[in-house]
């Protein structure tokens, strides 16, 4: 039988040491945590201002589906200025069921998507058979074979490539996606793995849908596309970069919330489910998941910097400044990515990562990155620099 002694409890002590709380918060990295080595970003080809689509959507929706006012009404409360579409908006009157709008989400999704891994790879120095991961992310449109097999007939990835196609995460997708790509590069170290968010979400209008929540995402959300490369611990770009790297990452799943958000499919395509208790269930969830993940590296919102916040719309982001009793500064980059560009979806995190990642806050600092999504859930992030 083994009895532990006074000295092996002092070994097991001071191996533990360094992975106390209280110790965590004077580190500045876990030392296998991967680092976001680079990001990029694209944006759809047809841009429109928020007026002009209100007065579109108005034309397009059955005659007395809303009353007069009602859309502008509608797409001014949103907190958008202009948009980004996959198609000239003459388009989308054309499309008829779910097979023709999902053939131009390929299209134009595997375009947009080599243009941004392109960007991303020249800037970095790196070619695509340096690539050992290549995941992607979309709750817009369906690929089989799915986009990254697609973009591997397109770009020169080693045919060992591995692939990991995420869909129906929704707004989660990309913080659900870079959380595990660094996930799996903790346990391979010397490799280099690329996370693609594609969101076409134009396509999922529903021009014979009057009701609120399709005026409303049909206002809110855009079309675009982000890129980010990370590196294990040991790959000579992580000694090279400014960060941030993936400390840690946390998954909160809220139970028994199936219709706050997500898709119905139908002929026509995918129908929205747009709860109006989204701000309601986020303040009521998301301090608690941010507080554990925070916990376990002894801190607290206080020693965050950073705030890399999903924009899913105004009553959302007062809703997170609210229940984390955050500055009101603090959001105000997710606030004008929203004003800017719309709801990216998946996309939307990963732009703020962009502009973070150039801007960066200075060293020995933390971040969160967090994004929600269908279920409903969270996925938070802990970024360090």
């Amino acid at each position: 039988m083994y009895t532990e002694s006074s000295t092996s409890r002092q070994s097991i002590s001071a191996l533990a040491e360094p992975f106390a709380p209280a110790a965590r918060k004077t580190r500045a990295h876990h030392p296998q945590a991967a680092c976001i080595a680079g990001t990029s970003t694209a944006l759809a080809a047809h841009r429109y201002g928020q007026r002009e689509l209100a007065a579109l959507v108005a034309e397009y929706l059955p005659a007395g589906a809303v009353r007069d006012g009602a859309i502008e009404r509608l797409f001014a409360r949103v907190g958008v200025d202009e948009r980004y579409l996959a198609l000239p908006v003459e388009r989308y009157r054309a499309l008829r069921g779910l097979g023709e709008r999902n053939d131009a989400w390929i299209e134009i999704a595997t375009d947009l998507g080599e243009s941004v891994v392109r960007a991303l790879l020249e800037d970095a120095g790196l070619d695509a058979s340096d690539i050992s991961l290549l995941a992607t992310t979309t709750v817009t449109g369906i690929a089989v074979p799915s986009l990254d097999a697609r973009l591997m007939n397109r770009l020169p990835f080693r045919p060992s490539l591995k692939r990991m196609p995420l869909f129906g995460l929704g707004c989660l997708g990309g913080a659900a996606g870079l959380a595990r790509v660094a996930d799996y590069l903790r346990g391979a170290p010397t490799e280099a793995a690329l996370l693609l968010s594609v969101e076409l979400c134009s396509l999922t209008f529903q021009p014979h849908d009057g009701s609120v929540a399709n005026i409303v995402s049909t206002g809110l959300f855009g079309d675009g596309a982000a890129a980010v490369l990370l590196v294990g611990a040991e790959h000579p770009l992580a000694s090279r970069g400014r960060g941030p790297r993936v400390l840690d990452t946390r998954s909160a799943f809220f139970p028994n919330t199936e219709r706050v958000m997500g898709w119905d499919v139908i002929d026509t395509g995918f129908r929205v489910v747009l709860s109006n208790q989204v701000a309601d269930v986020v303040a009521r969830h998301v301090p608690a998941a941010v507080d554990a993940l925070l916990a376990e590296h002894g801190l607290d919102r206080g020693d965050v910097s950073a705030w890399v916040v999903h924009p899913g719309g105004p009553k959302v982001i007062d809703a997170i400044t609210r229940s984390l009793e955050l500055d009101e500064s603090a959001l105000e980059p997710t606030r004008r990515c929203l004003r800017r560009v719309g709801n990216l979806s998946s996309s939307s995190v990963l732009f703020l990562l962009d502009e973070r990642r150039r801007t960066p806050p200075g060293d020995e600092t933390w971040g969160v990155l967090m994004a929600m999504g269908p279920a409903f859930c969270a996925e938070i992030v802990l970024l360090s620099w």
